[in-house]
């Protein structure tokens, strides 16, 4: 079959359309943002690839993969097995990172343990095999009347019951067994859960040392190691200590003996690898005394300590007893007080203070002479105890989130790191950006039995850092957490995967893969999506990006609009036919027929500056950098030189903390000057607007309310007595009780997925009988939040608070999408659009800092022009924007440009020039000013 055919696709807005795709080419699916790309490619060919191939497998494997449901079409043939490469970010556990979602982790582990060199991490000397008269010698040195257990460890940390190994250790003549540190008689029943984890030793003697009984200890220790295949351990009864020796490794200094090297050893994500402070995640959460005693202009009374209040009982009670007994007023600020006492405050004091405590109802004093324990020990001990979620977030307010001080956030266990390869340890290997582990890789000295051990594992290692390198990820630290990618990077490691996969006959779907990347990485990305097709497979990418348009071998132009007015296939072709297409909105963009213009002249601002002094947070190098107000301020350079952490983790938090007085986590930097030049800063990213499917555009900007009003307001509802709380599907009233006002019932289905129903009561209307009687204009509640916005703004013309907030959302370009529509089913780039609608419909002070990470994500060019115009409209009130963007179309207009770089991760971190578009343009170390160039017909 040469073709994929597709008969009548109706899937959300698509309207009946016919479509013959080519096989094994690249196609590029483009139009307006709600035009029905996604709708095509995901909900429609990607859903029908992956129904029918999972309908080909076995009943007992689709049970673990759920039922997918048919889209809505007619007729559709030549599909292969999909594989869908989507934006959404990767694990936000906090275990994840790039070396673990690419799999290098793993091979990395296994490397280090069979071509590893332990060395002692007290004596920094090579550990190497221990004979078993050199293990008595060091047991037997011990003085005279220690007590000791000799224990031969037969299984460690491994799941299961074990019967079998009691049974043999009973036969073998043993009466002893140690399970999980507690020694038990074999004659009685032991049971396991073959659930958990169990270390499992056989006590082969117990004795109390002394010249006599050497020699018995000798044949005991022997006995041990040849039960257990060459290992032994000596537990000193009064110390509770355990001493472990093997005839593995062993250092011949200090005795420190390391088990023998397995990949677990090296895992952070196991209780054997991992560091025992932190379990594996390289920082601890602590309460942080800066947050819990924030100004020191304050005194006890006047509330200083913000995690307690001064009236409570046992609060007041006990401060008042530590200022008897220390001497102190409680109405002194705290910055006249001894450091000392704000010490014992905080860390507690071993002194017995005297407090005299009175229940509130005055029925019983109790007087208490102990030593106080101190606020953060208390703090730690209710965090601890806590059940409820939203005190742990309280709690979590006043904790800073902190390198762990035993691993120094290296994550593994001292004897993990102790392991070298050419003199690195593998964590040394992880903080390697994926060029320099290349190198690393590339130049490794091996022995030659060691060569041939490694060579499978180093093959697939350096397979995989390539693949990292051809996404243009060459920046990235392997260490670096999942959670800190951005949507680009995300797509961008599952698509490196799927080259290392090397699938043939495979129909790959791609949302935008450019996000994030400059022009200058684009093409590295594009010629991998050329090597996937050249493979054998066929290619749907959802893109707006020129030079992926340009170098697809068909293109599908969606449209004309969005939403209701979107739907149809408005031109199809290669790129000549879609750039001579008049109906076409993406083909009028490519011919210049319409275009964003640039601006006749740059804006003068206020003559006012934010300066950033000595940032250098991650791969900053120390820099200097000013922003404009008043000003459009675009910060550029290619992935990975340094912009978010600029923005988002200096300039904003900052900005933040001095404005707002939040709690922010802030980058290093020396510091900010210009802070009283702005009243108020708005950070606009592209998180969810809401976690539940509750959540929804109208509730967020605050439209829901007024809609609330309106129907409580009307003669059916006040002759009934509706308030406006009736039409809410959050509180109990007029709400369908059934559902919760969900409009979807889950049912918990245990080991099978989780299954969403519509509720068989309302129908999916979310609201009971009653509530949906009361009509507007002829409709109900539930209708009106099924309008469209663009529909809603004709609806509610009449109702200027209503009206007013809608326009704002049809001014981002967000007319296509429903009032009610649940929060989870927007886009990263929907979302950033509401909150801008949201900042919008608000008074401005002309004082303002917007800060907006690539706003023009997932926007075709028509939308792009409609959101330049809503940023433009905020800086000529005098406010500041400074975006992170790639686009260049929206970089010619700034009216000044910080490109960052000139390359990414170590190579970057440094001003390359700062200035306006004309000025960049000038300057040959600027890859930006070098795209820029032709944009602004230099």
């Amino acid at each position: 079959m040469k073709n994929i055919i597709i008969k009548g696709a109706r899937e959300h807005n698509l309207k009946n359309i016919d479509l013959e795709l080519p096989r094994d080419k690249m196609i590029v699916i483009s139009g307006k943002s709600g035009s029905g790309k996604s709708s095509l490619a995901f909900d429609t060919i990607f859903a029908e690839g992956q129904r029918r191939y999972v309908e080909s497998l076995s009943a007992y494997a689709r049970q673990f993969l759920g039922k997918a449901n048919k889209p809505d079409l007619d007729y559709i043939e030549g599909l292969s097995p999909a594989i869908s490469i989507e934006q959404k970010t990767t694990s936000k556990n906090p275990r994840s990172t790039v070396g673990t979602i690419t799999e290098i982790y793993d091979y990395l582990r296994l490397f280090f343990a069979r071509v590893g060199k332990p060395m002692c991490p007290k004596c920094d000397i090579e550990i190497y095999e221990q004979s078993i008269d050199q293990i008595i010698e060091q047991v037997k040195s011990k003085p005279d009347g220690e007590k000791m257990l000799v224990l031969a460890p037969v299984v460690t940390g491994r799941k299961g019951e074990h019967k079998k190994v009691f049974e043999d250790a009973k036969k073998s003549g043993f009466t002893r067994v140690r399970v999980n540190g507690e020694v038990l008689l074999l004659e009685d029943e032991i049971n396991l859960s073959k659930q958990k984890k169990h270390s499992i030793e056989i006590v082969v003697d117990r004795l109390k040392l002394s010249s006599e009984v050497r020699k018995r200890l000798s044949e005991s220790i022997e006995t041990a190691l040849e039960v257990s295949g060459g290992n032994v351990i000596i537990n000193y009864i009064d110390k509770d200590l355990d001493e472990f020796f093997s005839e593995h490794n062993s250092c011949p200094n200090c005795g420190f003996s390391m088990e023998e090297l397995q990949p677990r050893l090296f895992s952070f994500n196991s209780p054997f690898g991992a560091c025992p402070e932190c379990s594996g995640l390289g920082r601890t959460m602590d309460f942080d005394p800066k947050k819990i005693i924030p100004d020191l202009t304050l005194s006890y009374n006047q509330g200083a300590i913000v995690t307690s209040n001064p009236k409570a009982a046992w609060f007041s009670s006990t401060f008042k007893g530590l200022s008897e007994h220390y001497g102190f007023s409680l109405d002194t600020p705290f910055n006249k007080l001894d450091p000392k006492l704000i010490d014992i405050m905080l860390y507690g004091t071993k002194d017995k203070i005297e407090i005299l405590y009175e229940n509130k109802d005055k029925t019983g004093r109790f007087e208490i002479n102990k030593p106080y324990e101190g606020i953060i020990a208390d703090l730690r001990r209710r965090y601890k105890e806590t059940g409820s979620q939203g005190m742990r977030d309280w709690y979590e307010k006043f904790m800073t989130d902190e390198v762990c001080t035993t691993c120094k956030g290296k994550r593994l266990k001292p004897e993990a790191l102790s392991v070298y390869v050419n003199n690195r340890n593998i964590t040394d290997v992880t903080s390697f950006s994926v060029e320099e582990a290349i190198e690393f890789f590339n130049n490794c000295t091996l022995s030659e039995s060691q060569q041939v051990i490694a060579e499978q594992i180093l093959k697939e290692i350096r397979n995989r850092l390539s693949f990292l390198q051809s996404v243009g990820l060459s920046y990235l630290n392997l260490s670096r957490k999942a959670g800190t990618l951005s949507g680009g990077e995300s797509q961008r490691i599952r698509l490196a995967t799927q080259i290392g996969a090397s699938l043939v006959g495979v129909l790959y779907i791609l949302d935008e893969p450019t996000i994030g990347l400059h022009q200058r990485d684009n093409d590295r990305l594009l010629a991998t999506l050329v090597h996937l097709r050249d493979l054998g497979n066929t290619l749907i990418v959802v893109e707006h990006d020129e030079q992926t348009i340009k170098m697809a071998d068909y293109i599908v132009d969606m449209g004309p609009g969005a939403g209701i007015h979107g739907g149809n296939i408005v031109a199809q072709g290669n790129y000549d036919q879609i750039y001579k297409n008049p109906n076409s909105p993406t083909g009028q963009f490519l011919s210049g027929t319409i275009k964003i213009d640039i601006p006749e002249f740059r804006r003068e601002g206020n003559g006012k500056q934010i300066i950033v002094k000595g940032a250098s947070q991650n791969n900053l190098k120390d820099i200097d950098v000013s922003f404009d107000l008043g000003k459009l301020n675009i910060i550029t350079g290619v992935s990975g030189s340094g912009k978010s952490t600029l923005l988002s983790q200096i300039l904003y938090p900052a900005l933040a903390n001095s404005l707002h007085r939040s709690h922010h986590e802030v980058g290093s930097y020396k510091e900010i000057l210009g802070l009283e030049n702005v009243d108020k800063v708005i950070n606009i990213d592209q998180s969810p607007i809401g976690r539940t499917p509750r959540s929804n555009p109208a509730t967020y900007v605050g439209l829901f309310n007024h809609i609330r009003d309106l129907f409580a307001s009307l003669p059916e509802s006040k002759l009934r007595g509706y308030k406006p709380g009736r039409f809410s599907f959050n509180v109990k009233g007029g709400r369908c009780e059934h559902c919760g006002g969900g409009g979807t019932k889950k049912i918990e289905m245990h080991f099978l997925p989780d299954v969403y129903v519509t509720c068989d009561v309302c129908k999916g209307k979310r609201f009971n009988t009653e509530t949906l009687n009361v009509r507007y204009k002829g409709k109900n509640i539930y209708e009106v939040l099924e309008l469209s916005i663009e529909d809603a703004c004709e609806f509610f013309k009449n109702i200027p608070p209503i009206k007013n907030k809608l326009d704002t959302l049809l001014s981002v370009g967000l007319g296509y999408i429903n009032l009610g529509q649940s929060a989870i089913t927007l886009s990263g780039g929907e979302a950033q659009r509401v909150k801008l609608a949201l900042e919008l419909s608000k008074r401005s002070t002309g004082k303002t800092i917007y800060i907006i990470d690539e706003p023009t994500t997932g926007l075709h060019f028509a939308d792009v022009k409609l959101l330049m115009e809503v940023i433009h409209s905020l800086v000529d009130k005098g406010n500041t924007a400074i975006l992170i963007e790639h686009n260049l179309d929206v970089i010619k207009c700034a009216d000044k440009i910080i490109d960052l770089g000139p390359e990414g991760g170590d190579k970057g971190g440094t001003l390359v020039v700062m200035g306006t578009p004309e000025e960049v343009i000038k300057c040959n170390d600027s890859y930006t000013g070098y795209y820029l160039k032709d944009v602004l017909g230099h």
